[in-house]
């Protein structure tokens, strides 16, 4: 009966996961933000040893960091390099997560499950507020969807239209640090990066039609964290690196079949040349 209980739970955890992670990761392969979506994971990862050293929630303190860095790379980067702004706000994270990490000896065994998920091991108490954090995140880019994919693909006609690219911006950064906070325990921090990016780029390497893409990366998205799951479970392999081995391996078989396309189309496209005759028949002879 336990055994049923934890792998219900983690069935429904990661695949409300893989479905966030598909929405929110095809915008964030879309508009080029791979730095950014690796960034506010890792720097919120230090507001979950926030969280222990003052006895609160480690949700929280995930929820709180990840907010504060999408807040901090989008104040910066308004009038400086992305880029930049994104490593000046990891670093000053990373650097307090040390300090707190420094002030107790408490937070040390869930530093590992933290990093590098632990899927197997969430309780019936967590799968509500991931929830509720997913269906969050899944609403926001249901009403940012338009001038997102506006200001993703073709910029100059957003501005154009009246769509202000930074408060696009800041809102979308808004968006990934929460669903961040819900996916760093079940994925851990260093991981769910790859979930975000691997399938989601798979997707869009097979079409370029958004939703589609978008459908393509929710069912690769799933598929990884699936199979993830009956490997880790089966095999006692982490699940973590059954997770980014997948996404690997999902965007490989998306370039592959990218390319496949593009031959046949290519060969499609070829004109045919019909067989030179003979001189003789040319001229009736």
């Amino acid at each position: 009966m336990f055994a049923t209980s934890f792998m219900m739970n983690a069935w429904i955890t990661a695949t409300i996961v893989a479905v966030v992670a598909g929405v929110v990761g095809y915008f964030v392969v879309l508009r080029g933000e791979a730095f950014p979506a690796h960034a506010i994971p890792k720097g919120a990862f230090a507001g979950a040893a926030g969280a222990a050293l003052i006895g609160v929630s480690s949700l929280l303190g995930l929820a709180v960091f990840a907010l504060l860095g999408a807040a901090g790379i989008g104040l910066l980067g308004r009038r400086g390099r992305n880029d930049v702004a994104t490593a000046l706000t990891l670093v000053v994270m990373l650097a307090l997560g040390a300090a707190f990490l420094s002030r107790t000896t408490q937070y040390e065994p869930e530093i590992y499950s933290l990093l590098f998920g632990e899927v197997l091991g969430v309780s019936s108490s967590q799968i509500l507020p991931v929830a509720l954090l997913g269906a969050a995140c899944i609403c926001a880019i249901a009403v940012l969807y338009r001038p997102l994919l506006l200001s993703s693909v073709v910029p100059e006609v957003a501005e154009a239209r009246g769509i202000r690219a930074h408060r696009i911006e800041m809102a979308f950064l808004i968006v990934v640090a929460l669903a961040t906070a819900m996916t760093v325990p079940v994925v851990g921090a260093l991981l769910i990066f790859s979930l975000m990016i691997g399938p989601p780029a798979a997707a869009r390497s097979l079409t370029g039609r958004p939703l589609l893409a978008m459908l393509l990366s929710i069912g690769i998205a799933l598929a990884t964290v699936w199979i993830a799951i009956a490997v880790a479970y089966l095999y006692n392999w982490p699940v973590g690196f059954c997770v980014g081995a997948l996404s690997a391996a999902s965007y490989g078989v998306g370039r592959g079949g990218a390319a496949w396309r593009r031959s046949r189309a290519a060969a499609t496209r070829r004109p045919v040349v019909p067989p030179r005759q003979p001189v003789g028949e040319r001229t009736g002879r």
